[in-house]
């Protein structure tokens, strides 16, 4: 009988897919044999044992008036029929069900094999459902023995099982099919064949460097990587080098130096912050490989290699941009999968120097709530975050300042009031250079080349801008009152338009330069420590989450698609249930 196990001794044991690179040698574990499993499989190298099987399932299917099997088919190719010839076919046990399993280069398919009809029984003929599975969805296949406990090597081969990247809503998960047949010739002949096939993928990783941040929100990073992504890398065969981050900076230091060369890619557990750092690492590490200034870049070159984040922070905005929600497992399969996307990113420099890439960036309000909290870490994260953001709407000051940018063609957004607005005062701009200047006292300056979507804001912070469209979205809240401010901030976790306000402008931009002008005076409150930052000429910016300590001018250019990032873009996302709780 199909799959029928042998005998084997009463104590424990355990089944499970075999996790070695490769296929065990014929002959380890229990040998097949004809009374074990049927083995029939169809290749350019069948065995004359196996031919002889074939012959009589030929002869069965021809007695059933189904199509005789290809008695040699060719590798790869299309069929007479428009379809992939196949490059195996065999029976295999899946659930309790024989079934007769074809695979080509694109598909896996199978099919229950009915019994042959005797007495005229309408029902056995009945035609039974054909199931696949697309092999770019396959991201892996084990050999499956069973093992006593305890037991590390060798065993009973029972068959081969597959591991397919299914995608629910926003969510990525993984799921084994379990092809059972005992015959070890024929398990191996198909195992090696898989395996050619998932190694032809030419975006899918063979090694990356992972960067764990243990501060990360909860101080959960090294727990969500050990017990979350590392099992799926290494049953997807992938080769790992992991730093635990010692320090702010450690990610930059390492980057700076080590061999980049024998890595597919680089991995960031963390938040915003260390994704943040390890792309400008990347990137700063590109420009000293070409040969490049670091002091001042006015055309960088690309990455050299794609950036995965697994989203392990009390912030992970740009793992939601990128996923479409906040799930370490679906961050692990797009890296898996070699799902890259490239994107978009920001240079932000004084005028003789670069300060450092980034993807968004926040000058005012969002400012000085992250660099209040910076000065209560001790503080846990979620309570943190709640005492910056009430303590600094409490002391609520604009910021007084010069904005130009060079926009884009029909770049004006927002309300037709603001529209109007917007028209007259660049009608008096000159022309010729095409830039723009505005002045004045503002709450909140975004500079974002990310949509940047959180669960406090499911349709981004900056909804109107994509990953790799070549622009950012400047958006610009002028004074107003606490509660009018207030009311624009809600409006980031509802359906309604935040921008649709009197005192708040959008633009679409390419360049910005943000000048603010010097204070005089010191409050005597908590956030004097703000001013005397001020006082030396240096503001404080928000940089993905980051804080830097700005020049009295900033220049915030932007390059397209200058790194590429796992994940997809956020076109195929549906952001009506784009949720997770990573604030």
């Amino acid at each position: 009988m199909l799959g029928a196990e042998i005998p084997f001794p009463r104590p424990r044991r355990e089944a499970w897919p075999e996790l070695g690179e490769g296929p065990s040698p014929p002959g380890t574990g229990v040998e097949a044999s004809a009374g074990q499993g049927i083995a029939a499989t169809t290749t350019s190298s069948s065995s004359s044992s196996s031919s002889s099987s074939m012959a009589q399932r030929w002869e069965e299917e021809e007695r059933r008036g189904a199509p005789p099997l290809d008695r040699d088919p060719p590798r790869g190719g299309e069929a007479a029929g428009g379809e992939e010839e196949p490059l195996l076919r065999g029976i295999f046990q899946i659930g309790k069900r024989s079934c007769d399993v074809v695979l080509s280069a694109r598909q896996l398919r199978w099919s229950p094999i009915q019994p042959e009809s005797r007495g005229g029984d309408a029902n056995m003929n009945l035609p039974c459902k054909e199931e696949f599975v697309e092999m770019k969805d396959v991201f892996s296949v084990k050999l499956k023995r069973r093992r006593f406990v305890g037991q590390k090597k060798g065993g009973v081969l029972l068959g081969i099982t597959v591991f397919v990247c299914l995608k629910k809503e926003n969510k990525l998960k993984d799921s084994a099919i379990n092809f059972n047949n005992l015959s070890e010739d024929h398990c191996h002949s198909w195992f090696s064949c898989l395996k050619e096939i998932l190694n032809g993928f030419p975006n899918r990783p063979k090694s990356l460097k992972v960067f764990v941040n243990p501060n990360s929100h909860k101080r959960e990073a090294t727990h969500v990587y050990y017990e979350q992504v590392a099992p799926l890398l290494k049953l997807a065969d992938i080769k790992t080098d992991v730093t635990v981050t010692e320090y702010e900076g450690h990610a930059l230091s390492f980057l700076k130096e080590c061999e980049l060369h024998t890595f597919d890619g680089v991995v960031c557990v963390g938040g915003d912050g260390s994704t943040s750092e390890i792309a400008h690492g990347l990137l700063l590490r590109a420009q000293m490989d070409a040969g490049r200034d670091t002091d001042y870049i006015l055309s960088p070159v690309r990455a050299p290699l794609p950036l995965g984040i697994i989203p392990a922070g009390s912030t992970n905005i740009l793992a939601h941009t990128l996923h479409g929600i906040n799930h370490a497992v679906t961050a692990t399969l797009h890296i898996i999968m070699g799902h890259i996307q490239p994107v978009d990113i920001c240079t932000f420099s004084s005028p003789s120097k670069l300060l450092r890439f980034g993807f968004s960036a926040m000058f005012g309000f969002g400012a000085r709530t992250l660099a209040l909290a910076e000065k209560h870490r001790w503080m846990p994260s979620n309570q943190r975050r709640d005492f910056a953001v009430i303590k600094t709407l409490a002391s609520l000051k604009p910021e007084e300042c010069e904005l130009s940018f060079l926009p884009l063609k029909n770049s004006l957004q927002g309300s037709q009031e603001n529209v109007t607005k917007k028209k007259e005062r660049l009608k008096k701009s000159d022309s010729k250079v095409q830039w723009h200047t505005i002045q004045g006292h503002f709450l909140n300056v975004s500079i974002m080349a990310i949509p940047c979507l959180c669960s406090m804001a499911p349709r981004g912070l900056a909804p109107n801008t994509r990953v790799n469209n070549g622009s950012m979205a400047l958006i610009v809240v002028r004074n107003t009152s606490r509660s009018e401010f207030i009311k624009h901030l809600k409006r980031y976790a509802s359906v309604k338009n935040q921008f649709n306000f009197p005192f708040v402008e959008t633009y679409a931009v390419q360049e910005v330069k943000v000048q603010p002008r010097a204070k005089i005076g010191h409050d005597a409150e908590e956030n004097v420590y703000l001013h005397a930052i001020s006082a030396e000429g240096n503001y404080p910016w928000n940089i993905d989450g980051d804080l830097m300590e700005g020049a009295s001018e900033v220049h915030v250019r932007v390059h397209p698609q200058l790194i590429n990032l796992y994940g997809v873009s956020i076109d195929e996302l549906d952001d009506s249930k784009a949720m997770c709780s990573c604030l």
